[in-house]
């Protein structure tokens, strides 16, 4: 008899469990709101805050444009020297394809190109580079060029 009791209370038990957990889980009862519609609208602007406009995003891409063009002119400039069609012709590397090239480089290959090559030409300019160390650094960039078209 004591079992049938233990028995009656276990399963009352377990009964009870049971339905409390499927009622408090149950998508039927009401959910408390987590925000009041003040903190949703507050939380809304916090998020529109930090959205980039087309406006913005529209100008970055065409800053980064037209940085990517002013240093693939600097770069041709720099490779349409007569020196540096001078190194080209001796190694027998065609400038064409060089100079059709360097639209393909990457960003951070064409801005690292362009800003040596600007600094030889201003260095070349101030005497502080000689012919032979400006043909070297032709050189350099000619090989990095080809380097990043067959890679």
């Amino acid at each position: 008899m004591h079992s049938r009791f233990f028995s009656f209370v276990t399963r009352g038990f377990v009964a009870v469990a049971l339905v409390s957990l499927f009622a408090s889980s149950s998508p039927l009862c009401a959910q408390q709101p987590t925000s009041t519609p003040a903190q949703a609208t507050a939380q809304t602007n916090d998020q529109d805050s930090h959205l980039v406009s087309s406006t913005q995003l529209d100008q970055q891409v065409q800053a980064s444009s037209a940085t990517r063009q002013k240093q693939i002119q600097n770069l041709t400039q720099f490779l349409s020297t007569p020196l540096a069609e001078k190194a080209m012709k001796d190694s027998k590397i065609d400038p064409v394809q060089i100079k059709t090239a360097i639209p393909s480089l990457s960003d951070a290959e064409l801005a690292d190109l362009s800003t040596r090559a600007d600094k030889a030409q201003h260095d070349f300019a101030a005497g502080f580079l000689g012919t032979t160390t400006l043909l070297l650094i032709i050189l350099v960039v000619l090989v990095i060029i080809l380097v990043s078209i067959y890679h």
